[in-house]
């Protein structure tokens, strides 16, 4: 089969309403064609004849394309844009259905969730360009499209040697999976999805991690600025929060420091997880609110291992080094 590589590309990341309620920077589309042309001129580059994109409204992938100056084909897949996060997930089913053997990500965390909804086991390249990013890494394009070209030609058994699979928190109602979240999911105190976009710590209940991560901002990394948190690597965690706990000062925004209230705290296995209480409220999942739940509905968080297939940039590219890709 002849490798090819998705890219799917958000318009609308690292633009939401934290901007204004925090000091986030904005990461404009003009930024993400000229990331994605460094992709395609790298992919090019090495080979690769064939590149599969998602279509959206500003046109991201075809601005890339007018100076990129590369000989490989772009084609579009076949998606009917609704403007929401729903158009990368039907693009990442289709070009899994296409064979294409790696998806180069543009976008914050928010991107990937969706994305992972339907990538099965083809790894994704995150390229971060959203808010308080964990998933996704800050990277250069051209690094990640050497990455995604030496995972396409599985160069020196990259594809074992690089590629991970991450955890993922599952949602579920009345027993049914309904949802996933790749870094958090918050429960927080609103009756509707509104803005989407969380900022207020006020209004937070409960924080269910895939691990605390140090160096991040956000919901994320409320526990990870516990002491404890330095000896449990490796786990998922559960916090209530609300009045009376232990107060911790957390950059919970850009530019935004503020205590948060830490009522208990536990570590959580796979498989393990809790009940969603206090119905009304409504679920964030990696930053954005989504799922309103009900009085009466039984929904439950649970910690999985069978999240996305994760491509380590850094060390496919050092992979491909060891087996002298780059030596012509």
């Amino acid at each position: 089969m002849t490798p090819s590589v998705g890219i799917i590309a958000n318009p609308a990341s690292g633009k939401d309403i934290r901007r204004l309620v925090a000091h986030g920077s904005v990461f404009d589309n003009k930024e993400k064609v000229n990331i994605i042309r460094r992709v395609l001129r790298a992919l090019d580059a090495f080979g690769i004849p064939h590149v599969l994109a998602m279509p959206d409204v500003f046109g991201l992938v075809l601005r890339a394309l007018e100076d990129a100056q590369v000989n490989l084909n772009v084609d579009f897949v076949d998606i009917s844009l609704t403007n929401t996060g729903e158009d990368s997930t039907q693009a990442a089913r289709r070009m899994v259905e296409n064979g294409v053997s790696c998806i180069v990500t543009i976008g914050g965390d928010g991107t990937n969730r969706v994305v992972a909804k339907a990538s099965r086991d083809v790894p994704l390249v995150p390229i971060s360009t959203g808010t308080n990013n964990v998933f996704p890494s800050m990277v250069e394009g051209t690094l990640a499209g050497l990455a995604a070209a030496a995972v396409a030609l599985d160069v020196n058994q990259v594809r074992e040697r690089a590629v991970h699979r991450a955890r993922k928190l599952v949602i579920a109602r009345e027993g049914k999976p309904i949802d996933l979240a790749l870094v958090d999911v918050v429960v927080y105190d609103e009756r509707f999805v509104a803005s989407r976009a969380i900022w207020d710590v006020e209004k937070m209940r409960t924080l269910v991690l895939v691990a605390p991560h140090v160096g991040t901002i956000g919901a994320s990394a409320i526990a990870a600025y516990l002491p404890e948190m330095l000896t449990a690597q490796g786990h998922g965690a559960w916090l209530d929060l609300g009045p009376d706990g232990r107060r911790v000062l957390v950059p919970v925004g850009p530019g935004l420091i503020a205590p948060v209230s830490i009522r208990s705290l536990r570590w959580l296995e796979v498989g393990e997880g809790g009940r969603v209480l206090g119905a009304p409220c409504v679920l964030a999942l990696d930053g954005e609110r989504e799922n309103p739940v009900y009085p009466g509905q039984d929904v439950i968080i649970y910690l999985s291992e069978e999240g996305p297939y994760v491509v380590d940039i850094q060390n496919a590219v050092r992979t491909a080094i060891e087996a002298g890709f780059f030596v012509i």
